[in-house]
């Protein structure tokens, strides 16, 4: 009878140490891990982070994910005081913030996410601009900039008064937009409407008869029935944005890549280790789902093998 009992008693002990067990994994057989990751950085990248985020919290419950959107550069001042774990990125990391982030001990790793095509809209009822140069992008962008109507902008065009939209100085689509079209960051026109979020600008153009703007392919992706994408000519035809022309790099000088900004210190945390492989695991899927263009399987290897050499030689 004590034989028994013992028996009994030994499997109610695994069967509950098995049930401890199975509450420390997922439905995918992984093990369930918390703790929280800050995210900050590139409107333009935002919708990927997103993504990643929701469909993380699926597998991982317990890791609390916070995705901002303060622009590359508002990003990186954060980053470079250690308040987030992750930058979102429109374009590379500046000098001035390599030398903050150096200040503060901040080293990091740079993953390239997806690719992104800047793109240039208008009204659905603008009957006229189907298509501008990049000098003539210029022209209307350049600081001091005199033209006010579509018709400085080309002959033909009608004798309206232009209303402008963009990105404010401190996101990353900004800087990689001036430097592109004007040779020099930074270097624009004041006088036009400075958006910190992108769905403001989609707004207003949407709106206004006589407005364009600029911004990430995704946002047009998004709102291709309220809006006309401008095909681009920078001297070698007119090329449409879209994820066939990003990916083959056709629509230059306005293709860019998009990045991801790693602290390595924590890259130590297995939340965050767990987070950036899952990342990159689903950034082909989920970067296309929101208006981006993928990188080829070997440009995320490339990646995976950046993130593992960074949590070692931290």
């Amino acid at each position: 009878m004590k034989k028994i009992t013992l028996l009994i008693m030994l499997a109610i002990v695994a069967t509950a140490c098995g049930d401890k067990k199975t509450k420390n994994k997922t439905s995918n057989n992984e093990e369930v891990i918390s703790g929280k990751i800050k995210i900050d950085g590139s409107g333009t990248v935002f919708p990927v982070s997103e993504a990643v985020a929701e469909e993380f919290l699926k597998v991982q419950p317990k890791v609390k994910v916070t995705v901002g959107e303060s622009g590359t550069g508002g990003g990186f001042k954060k980053f470079a005081i250690g308040t987030t774990d992750i930058n979102d990125a429109s374009r590379d990391i500046k000098s001035s913030e390599k030398e903050l982030c150096k200040q503060n001990n901040i080293d990091y790793v740079r993953l390239t996410i997806a690719l992104d095509g800047i793109t240039v809209v208008v009204n659905k009822n603008n009957t006229w601009a189907k298509d501008i140069t990049t000098a003539e992008l210029k022209k209307l962008w350049e600081p001091n900039s005199k033209i006010n109507k579509w018709s400085e902008i080309r002959e033909g065009w009608p004798n309206e008064e232009i209303h402008l939209y963009g990105p404010n100085t401190s996101h990353g689509t900004y800087d990689f937009f001036t430097e592109e079209i004007m040779g020099k960051s930074g270097a624009s026109r004041s006088d036009y409407n400075a958006v910190s979020d992108y769905n403001v600008a989609v707004q207003g153009i949407e709106k206004d008869k006589n407005a364009l703007g600029y911004f990430g392919l995704s946002y047009y992706e998004e709102n291709k029935d309220k809006l006309n994408a401008l095909s681009i000519d920078n001297g070698n035809g007119l090329v449409a944005p879209s994820l066939e022309t990003v990916a083959n790099n056709s629509y230059a000088p306005l293709s860019r890549s998009l990045y991801i900004f790693v602290s390595k210190k924590s890259a130590q945390r297995i939340e965050v280790q767990k987070f950036i492989e899952f990342y990159l695991n689903n950034a082909p899927s989920l970067s296309k789902e929101v208006g981006y263009v993928p990188m080829p399987a070997s440009g995320y290897e490339a990646q995976k093998i950046a993130f593992k050499n960074a949590i070692v030689k931290h």
